[in-house]
Formats: C-alpha cells, sequence, structure tokens
C-alpha cells in the first residue's frame, strides 16, 4: 500500500510548527485554561497524525477530530472573551 500524500493537511506539518509559548498563568486564569486547552489539542493532533502515517480509518479517527474540533471551539471562544470590543464612543469607532 502506497503512503497518499497529505498536501494542504493541517496535521502534516505538525512537527514544523514552532512551540507554543508559555505565558504567567498565575494571574490569568483565562489563558492557563487556553493552555491547558491548547495542550490536550496539541496531544489529539499528533494522535491524528500518528493514526493517519499508519492508515487508520473510521470511527474512531472521526471521534479524535471532533474532539479536537471541540478543543478549537473552546479555546475561540475564551480568547474572543479577552478580545475588548470597540466602544462606540471611541475616536476610532466613529
Amino acid at each position: 500500500m502506497t503512503k497518499r500524500p497529505t498536501a494542504g493537511s493541517r496535521l502534516a506539518s505538525a512537527t514544523s510548527r514552532p512551540p507554543v509559548k508559555k505565558l504567567p498563568t498565575r494571574g490569568f486564569p483565562i489563558q492557563r485554561e487556553i493552555q491547558k486547552l491548547q495542550d490536550a489539542l496539541n496531544a489529539f493532533n499528533e494522535r491524528i497524525a500518528e493514526l493517519e502515517s499508519e492508515g487508520h480509518r473510521g470511527r474512531a479517527m472521526k471521534v479524535l477530530r471532533t474532539n479536537a474540533l471541540d478543543f478549537a471551539r473552546q479555546i475561540d471562544e475564551l480568547r474572543s472573551l479577552l478580545v475588548e470590543p470597540a466602544s462606540k464612543n471611541s475616536p476610532k469607532a466613529r
């Protein structure tokens, strides 16, 4: 069986991605939670990449991908809490 190329796959370049910088999480509970979720997401992505390279397909892969997407969604939700919306009275909003 020949290995299919995974062009465009985000997982294909997982090892070439620079590590995520750790934040001083002591006073930043949202950042700490984001970091924990990011670590879990990275672990899921590594496991998915391992299984794909071994040729696994099927329900287990779908479950892993669904969980990874859920972690990514949670990270996005927490990051959106960190973004302060522009005030209607601010000069840039006019």
